[in-house]
């Protein structure tokens, strides 16, 4: 999980709550919940990575990630009310439109990725607001949301994407988990051996995104979210 997670810049999220839910069996907020504690270190480590080997502008990482912040919250909160299975099927629906969008934008004629942004840098705050919703809904810290939009809407390459993504899902992820373990959303004594395991595997997964090829990178960004998406439908 560590090594997908710095793959992608999503901290181990997305393929953590499905397994949680599938095969240890745990309800859909407390598989997010726990799959958080895992996040939050990785996040850390990889957005370090990340920033040795590209440098991440903080006039660009800043707004994401304080409307991130505010709005993972909210997310969180709302989170933790909702009925575990349709959570579940929510967040199916989630992977399956995220899937879809980004298919389909690899048969999107575009111009050539760039690490300037294409769009002025007030949009990154109404970015942020939207990931940090979905983060705190789905437990996700919002990165996987945001890197498909900077890279198609903003015209960042990938791995600038993941990099600036990784910024917004620091704060978003931590609020996300505090939100979560305060309503006792989160099983500690799974979520811990995790979080060191992926510590331990999350440089591998970095040093393999700078490594691959543009196109390669986000072709398995998208089979990875069809991945997650049919795992967690055979739980629904």
């Amino acid at each position: 999980m560590g090594t997908l997670g710095g793959l992608f810049g999503i901290g181990g999220g997305l393929v953590a709550i499905p397994l949680l839910g599938v095969f240890v069996g745990l309800d859909q907020q407390i598989a997010q919940g726990t799959a958080l504690v895992m996040v939050v270190p990785n996040v850390v480590l990889a957005l370090r990575k990340y920033h040795q080997r590209n440098r991440i502008e903080l006039r660009h990482a800043l707004p994401l990630a304080v409307m991130g912040f505010i709005f993972a919250w909210l997310g969180s909160i709302w989170a933790v009310g909702i009925d575990a299975q349709a959570m579940r099927i929510g967040f199916v629906a989630f992977l399956v439109a995220l899937s879809v969008y980004n298919v389909a934008r690899m048969f999107i004629a575009s111009a050539p990725p760039s690490a300037e942004l294409k769009q002025p840098w007030p949009w990154l705050g109404v970015l942020g607001a939207a990931s940090g919703t979905m983060g705190g809904l789905f437990g996700v810290g919002g990165a996987v949301v945001a890197t498909p939009v900077l890279t198609s809407v903003f015209g960042t390459t990938q791995v600038v994407a993941q990099g600036l993504s990784l910024a917004l899902a620091l704060p978003s992820t931590g609020v996300t988990l505090v939100t979560y373990g305060v309503h006792h959303q989160v099983d500690w004594h799974v979520g811990i051996p995790l979080a060191i395991g992926g510590l331990l595997s999350i440089t591998w997964g970095v040093k393999a995104a700078h490594a691959l090829p543009e196109r390669t990178l986000r072709g398995l960004f998208c089979g990875f979210l069809v991945v997650c998406a049919v795992m967690l439908a055979f739980k629904v």
